[in-house]
């Protein structure tokens, strides 16, 4: 069932239980919200926006595990909902506009598709805008007569997305042929080559998705012994950097916030599952993006013609995308110490 707090004329927090709730879970909640009353009603009328039914938000998941540590048992889900008129703008890549709150406001209505085999891959591509090129449509093809069978669009799907931005060992591992003579080594080995022959302070690299340097000898103010309650003391020890960088470049330009906000989680991640673990202490962003326009007396930036940007407007990226690195670091307890921008462009040929 859904449970309403707040104020219908502004915003409410929908609450999703598993049964009813206590009175005194209801005074702990009216307290997590501000002292937000809540509505003895099933359903709310008027124009509302939220996220959709499909999408638990980060925002709700803090939200529920706070109500966990209060004790309050059995809330599966917390959204807030903010009062809007029928014509109001809205931003559609994350929230939905609603005609009316009721029960069924999480429930997900789906059939899941039954598996589709594809005909023609080619085709297939351009249809859903996979960006396949020539020769790995021609790779899919030969995989297919290999088989003796049609592929899935699963299948074909996958494939695409394995050269994503973030991996691309499809390529780096490939064989290179040039001039008709194949290369001894892989692109990825030559990156790799590098800290072979000179490994100077690196501890590790390319075993984990970060890297680890040697570090300055630091004092250390811990418990004795970690296995039971003992006296603090300081020591010295020898201590391990952790390096990682994390590139999200088009869920940054899509989503600004969100975007940058999981690059960051995704670089916290993976320093905290390196080795045997390590901790998030600082960090850094770099933002680069298309003259921002923000300032009439920059004339180097009235050379080229403002375009009309398909998602984002490079301030958009650049405010809500340092917000979002920002944002998620904080709550880790890993705050952006040091970062740069960059705005930057060119004209090739009648090419912007």
């Amino acid at each position: 069932m859904i449970h309403f707090y707040g104020n219908p004329s502004k915003s409410v927090y929908a609450v999703q239980t598993q049964a009813p709730i206590s009175a005194e879970d209801d005074q702990k909640l009216q307290w997590l919200f501000a002292d937000a009353p809540k509505l003895e009603a099933d359903a709310l009328s008027g124009f509302f926006t939220g996220p959709r039914a499909t999408t638990i938000t980060p925002w709700s998941t803090n939200a529920v595990e706070i109500t966990q540590n209060m004790e309050i048992k059995g809330i599966l889900r917390i959204e807030q909902f903010h009062t809007c008129e029928e014509s109001s703008p809205y931003d559609k890549m994350l929230l939905q506009k609603f005609d009316g709150l009721n029960q069924s406001q999480f429930d997900i209505n789906v059939t899941a598709d039954g598996v589709l085999e594809i005909d023609d891959i080619a085709a297939y591509n351009m249809q859903e805008g996979l960006s396949l090129s020539d020769d790995e449509i021609d790779y899919l093809i030969q995989l297919s007569g290999k088989l003796d069978r049609k592929l899935t669009d699963s299948e074909v799907f996958g494939f695409s997305q394995v050269n994503s931005e973030h991996c691309r060992h499809k390529i780096f591992n490939g064989t290179f042929i040039i001039d008709g003579e194949e290369m001894p080594t892989s692109l990825f080995k030559l990156i790799k080559e590098t800290s072979k022959r000179w490994p100077n302070g690196i501890v590790s690299a390319y075993s984990d998705n970060v890297a680890f340097v040697e570090g300055p000898q630091a004092e250390q103010f811990a418990p004795k012994t970690a296995n039971k309650p003992d006296v603090y003391q300081t020591s010295l020890f020898d201590s391990v950097i952790s390096l990682k960088a994390e590139t999200h470049n088009f869920p940054t330009t899509v989503e600004p916030f969100n975007g940058a906000a999981t690059g960051s989680g995704g670089e916290i991640r993976d320093r905290l599952a390196g080795g045997q673990g390590s901790l998030p202490l600082a960090g850094t962003a770099v933002y680069m993006t298309s003259y921002s326009r923000l300032n009439e007396e920059r004339p180097w930036e009235n050379g080229f013609e403002a375009r009309k940007w398909l998602y984002q407007t490079p301030m958009d990226i650049l405010i809500k995308a340092s917000n979002g690195a920002s944002d998620f670091g904080n709550k880790f307890g890993q705050p952006l110490i040091t970062g740069s921008v960059l705005t930057f462009e060119h004209q090739e040929g009648d090419q912007t």
